[in-house]
């Protein structure tokens, strides 16, 4: 049975065989004459093969882009939660404390880091951060703040009215040398029975609100801790914070005092957790330092750039976006120096000095005649500045026994070279000028502005949501803890301010401000110079504040980062 079997299945096989070579020489064959042969014939038909060739092509190409576009009809690439921000700052990062922040970095360190009872909202006016509401009584004297519901510190501890009333006892002591002094001067601050926070004021101010934007700091951390010491405790450079971002960790740069602080974001932000994992800040000493980190893609972004930077920095893929801020540039004149003790020499200046040259030298900038910017204040009519006469300011000058000016700026931006020019000018009308450049911070704040040890200072102030004098031309501001950088002193002007910070009427606040403005043009306490235009240089793959912000100060870029982002993600579309 078994050889019968083992027969069939051979001679099946050797069908088989037969088979396929039958098929193989058929096929050769058929190549041979289907193919092979006719591709001499190509070229007659080459037209044919080329349109046959093309459609396929398109047919391809339509077929890819039908793809694309339905992908797109359905899906959109946004920003997801994740990934790190680096921001490069100009200035040494001293401390983290923000009562003492001073330089840009600080600044922004503060912003990021802390939290206010009030602050400038998305369209630039005051509004509540801490703060659930502010109101006054009918006497515009007592103000009362209620704080929101669980507000945490970054250490889970209760943020509470105690805290708001220690940070402001802090501010008013006289040991804490803070720029933020002159927003509590004789103000009372106490909790009342319903748990509300009270500050009572020595006189009337309708726009005290705007004064409650300060820092507040912990009562449970700092409750042990001398005044007097307050920038040297272990606060200042491990701090908890109340603000988006939690303080995670230092890292030195060098010898030089270049820095790199790491934030977290914080999980008790009152808003909710930032889309930003984590926040950078790389504190450069030079502005050329900065403009290589975003030139390489080292860092997500910067405000410390100038416009005039935009030729060198923006490209492709580096966007820049320009944004005015409610600060200004002046020349204040220390009114109670020698030499511009008088007030002719201080006119004489005022005709003498070209703001409009030194305004060359900054590019976009906007003019800044006044301490009041036309935001914040529609006047029919501006007083008449002196016109400039070269000439006539020489001929003053050269009836005055003392000519010797010392000149203080701070050595960064533009700063140094607008004092250059300022020297220049100051030296042509016949003044013998001595120039001094210093590290902004602290130490400049301590030892040069509070003690008011120049004669002229070129400086940048922040000029606020609202029209405010007090703090740059009252009298009582003319101390250690006050801003009257000019030491400015007219009871008259003393009179002008409180009457237009007391009335609720905006014709009436109008006239006294005009009324000063006249009289600030005619004692020269000060010559303004620029309101300063912020560029933002930024990676075009990061998202950052909306450009529909208005910016008072440049850390009010910060108000929605909560919602910036770095990690991109397709999703499909909400239908």
């Amino acid at each position: 049975m078994k050889r019968p079997f083992r027969k069939r299945g051979q001679t099946a096989l050797e069908r088989l065989s037969l088979i396929s070579e039958e098929a193989a020489v058929t096929g050769e064959e058929h190549i041979k004459e289907n193919f092979l042969r006719r591709l001499s014939h190509i070229g007659d038909v080459r037209l044919f093969v080329i349109e046959w060739a093309l459609i396929v092509i398109a047919l391809f190409m339509f077929a890819l882009t039908q793809s694309f576009w339905f992908t797109d009809s359905y899906t959109v690439a946004g920003y997801t939660e994740g990934g790190t921000y680096t921001e490069a700052t100009l200035g040494k990062v001293n401390t983290l404390n923000p009562l003492f922040a001073s330089t840009n970095s600080e600044k922004t360190l503060s912003k990021l880091l802390f939290l206010s009872l009030t602050a400038s909202d998305a369209s630039g006016h005051v509004g509540n951060v801490l703060a659930r509401s502010v109101r006054s009584d009918e006497s515009g004297k007592i103000w009362t703040v209620k704080l929101r519901d669980n507000l945490l510190w970054s250490d889970g501890v209760p943020l509470t009215n105690e805290d708001v009333i220690f940070t402001a006892n802090l501010i008013k002591n006289p040991n804490v040398v803070s720029n933020y002094s002159s927003n509590l001067n004789r103000v009372l601050v106490r909790e009342n029975e319903n748990g509300e926070i009270i500050f009572e004021l020595p006189a009337v101010y309708t726009e005290f609100a705007s004064a409650l934007d300060f820092p507040i700091l912990p009562k449970h951390i700092l409750e042990g801790t001398d005044p007097a010491t307050l920038l040297e405790s272990n606060f200042s450079s491990n701090p908890i914070s109340s603000g988006p971002f939690a303080y995670n960790a230092s890292q030195a740069v060098g010898s030089t005092g270049e820095s790199v602080v790491y934030l977290v974001a914080n999980e008790n932000y009152y808003r909710g957790r930032s889309k930003i994992n984590n926040f950078v800040v790389h504190a450069y000493l030079e502005t050329d330092d900065i403009k290589n980190a975003i030139k390489a893609g080292a860092v997500s972004a910067t405000a410390d750039l100038l416009p005039t930077d935009s030729n060198e920095v923006a490209s492709k893929t580096i966007y820049e976006k320009q944004t005015a801020i409610n600060s200004g540039v002046f020349l204040f004149m220390n009114t109670k120096s020698g030499t511009l003790k008088n007030k002719n020499t201080r006119k004489a200046i005022q005709e003498g000095i070209d703001v409009g040259e030194i305004r060359t030298l900054i590019g976009d900038e906007l003019a800044l005649d006044y301490p009041i910017l036309n935001s914040q204040l529609q006047l029919d009519t501006w007083p008449e500045l002196p016109a400039l006469n070269v000439e006539s300011a020489k001929n003053a000058v050269s009836s005055l026994d003392e000519k010797t000016i010392n000149l203080v700026t701070i050595n960064t931006g533009y700063f140094p070279s607008i004092a250059e020019d300022v020297a220049g000018q100051l030296e042509a009308l016949g003044f013998t000028v001595n120039k001094q450049f210093f590290d902004p911070g602290q130490e400049f704040i301590v030892n040069i502005i509070a003690n008011r040890a120049y004669d002229m200072l070129i400086y940048e102030v922040e000029l606020g949501a609202n029209p405010d004098l007090l703090v740059y031309y009252h009298s009582s501001q003319a101390s250690q803890s006050g801003l009257n950088l000019s030491n400015y002193n007219s009871s008259v002007a003393d009179d002008l301010i409180l009457s237009a910070r007391e009335s609720s009427d905006e014709e009436t606040k109008k006239a006294k401000y005009e009324t000063f403005l006249r009289r600030w043009v005619e004692d020269a306490p000060a010559i303004g110079l620029f309101q300063v235009n912020m560029s933002y240089y930024f990676d075009k793959n990061v998202k950052t504040f909306s450009e529909d912000l208005s910016l008072v100060v440049p850390t009010d870029r910060f108000v929605d980062v909560k919602y910036w982002g770095v990690e991109k993600e397709t999703k499909n579309r909400t239908p």
